[in-house]
């Protein structure tokens, strides 16, 4: 049975942020991702997990500029110190929030700039980055975005997200592997599953085309499910998507999952 995560920075808007924790406490998670604490202190993320009995599954490291529209530095040549910096930052909450999995984002590429440069510069962040989170047990993955979402995103296959993993060879860097984005790019789902699982560190859900509940739209989630019980994946799947509605309301979906009635019964 899948171990689901609510993603606070999409779920329970309709909450202050720190509100959220409880909110999804109360309908029965047992864990919770966001894209970015770093506007809060760490002991007070850690003091709603305690409250609320809650594991931190995720978080993204500093991405850059995100108001000015950048979505990560770790394939950008000539950040690299911003990087470590950003990392370093970074690691310290995890080990505050007990968190286990951290997100670095590649960024975005224009097609005038050099792919390959950018692909040097993102091996050998990544491989600064395994090396640094591994004597606290975290994982970093990486995560193929889809162009329609995000326009000029580096890495969009994961295929790709896979090789680039092997190519640094660190036992603590995986995928993070978004349903949602790989369906719009790719498809095949289940075959893609069950090809890359010893490499998936991390899965995310979404309803597509439209990002809401995973029950709208085109994809067979009960039955992904099973798949993804039957390889053998333990690890959280993050529900990173905007509800439709109220998010408690929209929460039927999720009934048979969560570990307590809450709203969602």
């Amino acid at each position: 049975m899948p171990r689901l995560a609510a993603n606070l920075s999409m779920m329970y808007a309709e909450h202050p942020f720190l509100d959220r924790f409880k909110a999804a406490a109360d309908d029965g998670f047992a864990g919770v991702e966001f894209l970015f604490p770093y506007e809060f202190a760490a002991a007070d993320l850690k003091a709603r997990l305690a409250d609320h009995g809650l594991t931190q599954a995720l978080f993204n490291a500093p991405p850059g500029d995100w108001e000015a529209g950048e979505r990560g530095i770790a394939s950008l040549p000539g950040r690299e110190d911003e990087f470590r910096r950003g990392l370093d930052r970074a690691l310290e909450y995890a080990a505050a929030l007990g968190c286990r999995r951290l997100h670095v984002m590649a960024g975005l590429i224009r097609p005038d700039q050099d792919r390959e440069a950018h692909r040097q510069a993102y091996l050998e962040n990544l491989a600064r980055a395994a090396l640094a989170a591994a004597p606290a047990g975290i994982t970093v993955v990486i995560e193929p975005i889809n162009p329609r979402d995000m326009p000029g995103f580096f890495l969009n296959r994961q295929d790709e997200a896979q090789a680039i993993c092997a190519e640094v060879g660190a036992d603590n860097l995986k995928v993070q592997f978004d349903i949602y984005h790989c369906q719009i790019v790719e498809g095949d789902i289940a075959m893609k599953l069950q090809r890359d699982m010893a490499g998936i560190g991390h899965i995310q859900i979404a309803g597509v085309p439209d990002r809401h509940e995973p029950d709208l739209g085109e994809l067979n989630y009960p039955y992904l499910f099973e798949r993804i019980d039957a390889l053998g994946y333990a690890g959280w799947i993050g529900c990173e998507y905007r509800p439709k509605a109220g998010t408690s309301a929209g929460l039927r979906w999720a009934r048979p999952y969560l570990c307590g009635t809450g709203h969602s019964s």
